[in-house]
């Protein structure tokens, strides 16, 4: 195994499934002579020709359309959107027609398309490049969306995107597409969609967090321990559908919820969250469930971004003041 990036580990995994399935397509701007904004696809059009690695006009809307429309005549196109705040255009072709095509044909058709962006603050970008608007492909029906927060998990997350038979949303944070390198076994080997992964065992408080998050909030555990409360960290990964068993199995051990992300606060996923924590484990509650997210205002320029983002100081006062409920 070699060590290396989270978008090293993206770039393995396509073409690693690119070698395994002839129907997949990767499509986008610039992925082909350039790479990729972030070189994610950098090599690939070398290894698999210009007829499997498609640069696109720059139309995101066209961009969706057209691998729809691949998906429903069987290929598995990867499409690549440059940045989440650029995606808007295709917002009608992936909610009107990827997430319903398998309804809309009473399951004659299926849509296996995954759509990637990179997303997320803390890149010294301007404005439209910094969204984080997983939840509005999080409420849409049809649709699976996915974060990784590591490059073992990027890889495996995208080889069980790529596979799935239905449409993908796959947000890759900018922000940690270089932070660490981790050892990845180029082995093919998917991880499984659709559930948590429980990144420090902890008793004494949960904290749910997802994508670029994960980085403040394992420091933060970090920081916790040495005061004497010990933080269990759990990875959502898949946060449409959402693996709730996990997260209330925590509950039921530690008591206390705070739930971290760097999208805005009001109707974030954090709020379904914390709704279905009130729902299905309020007997188990020690305090109410807290929430560390952005600001309720778009992501501003570099010189402020860090204070939009929540940072490890915000999370540790959050844990402090659920800790004082008895």
């Amino acid at each position: 195994m070699t060590e290396i990036t989270l978008v090293e580990a993206v770039n393995q995994a396509l073409a690693y499934e690119m070698e395994a399935n002839p129907d997949v397509i990767v499509m986008g701007e610039d992925v082909a002579k350039d790479g990729g904004v972030f070189r994610a696809t950098v090599g690939l059009v070398d290894k698999f020709g210009p007829e499997r690695v498609l640069d696109t006009p720059l139309a995101e809307s066209m961009i969706a359309g057209l691998a729809i429309g691949m998906a429903a005549r069987g290929l598995k196109p990867v499409a690549e959107f440059q940045f989440m705040g650029f995606i808007y255009p295709a917002i009608d072709q992936i909610i009107n027609h990827a997430a319903r095509l398998r309804n809309r044909t009473r399951g004659r058709l299926s849509c296996p398309v995954v759509f990637r962006t990179p997303f997320g603050a803390g890149i010294h970008a301007p404005e439209h490049h910094s969204e984080s608007t997983e939840a509005m492909f999080a409420h849409t029906p049809g649709l699976r969306v996915v974060i990784p927060s590591s490059p073992a998990r990027a890889y495996g997350l995208l080889l069980a995107s790529i596979r799935d038979p239905d449409p993908v949303v796959f947000l890759e944070p900018s922000r940690l597409y270089r932070f660490a390198k981790q050892e990845v076994a180029n082995d093919g080997k998917a991880l499984p969609l659709d559930v948590c992964f429980t990144l420090r065992m902890g008793d004494d408080v949960t904290l749910v967090t997802w994508g670029a998050m994960v980085k403040e909030t394992l420091a933060a555990a970090s920081a916790l321990h040495d005061q004497g409360i010990s933080a269990e960290v759990i990875d959502v990964a898949t946060i449409k559908p959402l693996d709730m068993d996990t997260i209330l199995a925590s509950l039921e051990k530690t008591g206390r919820c705070v739930i971290v992300h760097e999208a805005p606060l009001t109707c974030g996923v954090g709020a379904e969250i914390a709704a279905q924590v009130v729902e299905k484990a309020l007997f188990s509650l020690k305090a109410p469930p807290e929430r560390v997210t952005g600001f309720d205002t778009i992501v501003p320029y570099a010189k402020l971004e860090k204070y939009y983002i929540p940072s490890e100081k915000r999370i540790i006062e959050a844990v402090h003041r659920i800790m004082e409920f008895t």
